[in-house]
Order: C-alpha cells, then structure tokens, then sequence
C-alpha cells in the first residue's frame, strides 16, 4: 500500500506545481492528497493501535504483577 501511497503523493505533487498559484497548489495538495491519504492510513491503522493498546495493557499488566507490594 506503501508504493500506491508514494506514486499519489507524486500524482497529486505534479497536480500542484501545475496549478496557476501558490495558493491553488497548496490547496490541491492538501484537499487532494493529505486529507485522503491522512483518513486511509487511520482507517487502515486501526488493527495496529488495538494491538499496540494491548500489548501496552499487558506489559502494564505484568509490571503491577512483578512489582513489589509496599505495606502501609
């Protein structure tokens, strides 16, 4: 997914410099590149975050097992 990521950066790059301002560009890069590829990479990572949250909640899990108890 990575390659299909860099060649529509590079698509939408040269869709920018073409544009007839500076201001256009911007926007075409942002609404037509950052956007798009910033909401497919959340929706995509979404296994990600839930295995990286509960391997957190693990190691957590195994510190307060492993630490030692302090009497008051």
């Amino acid at each position: 997914m990575l390659i299909v990521a860099a060649a529509w950066i590079y698509v939408v790059l040269l869709m920018a410099f073409t544009e007839p301002s500076i201001v256009a560009g911007i926007m075409t890069f942002t609404l037509y590149c950052v956007l798009p590829l910033g909401i497919l990479f959340y929706l995509t990572g979404g296994k990600r975050r839930k295995l990286r949250r509960a391997a957190a909640a693990q190691a957590e899990a195994e510190r307060a097992k492993s630490a030692p108890k302090s009497e008051d």
